[in-house]
């Protein structure tokens, strides 16, 4: 339980914080910002939980260390189930703060940081290219990923290298679809909003497990040795 715990809090603070600064301070933030937070979120958690369960926050992450063997069948399905939990403890977390905030006017009105296609991207991308982006960004970040925790001497500087590259997806993502490449972290703020976000977000869960499947499986292949 330990483990799930972690996983709960670390995709709290991850939703909390990331989401947030894009529901509450965007405009104030710029892409960058709003990136970085992402970023940090996941800096901070490695460096606490990471010892823990991992820190993978993601179940695009968890599918791929799973993929890899580093995840029992188990653990992958409690992992995400605690993930999503943690992923809407953060969202509710974050429309109460929202919604004590008059000046905001709700937390419908912010969005939530929740991700979108056509009017509901910046630059109207549509549905296809959606897709095409989720499931490149997250299989950059997922092997990326694998490959820095791959060596326990990496330990150092993993959550570093992890950090950055979720914030560095995030500076081209956000403009496209607000960037997922995190099922849970798109499945929140959808349940909360629900119209639009909720008709889309299947695009925002099913790309980035198709973008985890394929960086843990070419990441398994680039690493069996030939017999």
């Amino acid at each position: 339980m330990k483990k799930y715990i972690s996983e709960l809090i670390g995709t709290m603070v991850l939703v909390l914080f990331g989401c947030g600064s894009a529901a509450i301070a965007g405009s104030v933030l710029g892409n960058l910002g709003i990136a970085m937070a992402f970023g940090l979120s996941i800096v901070a958690m490695a460096y606490v939980i990471g010892d823990i369960s991992g820190c993978h926050v993601n179940p695009a992450v968890s599918i791929g260390m799973w993929i890899d063997g580093r995840l029992e069948t188990k653990d992958l399905i409690m992992y995400i189930v605690f993930q999503c939990i943690g992923a809407i403890i953060g969202i509710a977390l974050l429309a109460l703060i929202i919604n004590s905030a008059p000046s905001l006017g709700g937390y419908a009105a912010t969005g939530l940081g929740q991700n979108g296609f056509g009017s509901a991207s910046s630059v109207g991308l549509g549905v296809t290219g959606a897709i095409i982006v989720e499931i490149t960004l997250t299989f950059v970040f997922v092997f990326t990923v694998l490959g820095v925790t791959k060596k326990a001497e990496n330990g150092a500087v993993a959550g570093i290298v992890i950090g950055l590259t979720l914030a560095f997806v995030h500076i081209l993502g956000i403009p496209l679809t607000g960037t997922s490449v995190n099922p849970a972290r798109s499945l929140a703020p959808a349940l909360f909003l629900g119209g639009q976000a909720l008709q889309q977000v299947w695009v925002f869960i099913l790309a980035p497990i198709v973008g985890a499947v394929i960086a843990g499986l070419l990441f398994k292949g680039l690493n069996t040795e030939d017999a």
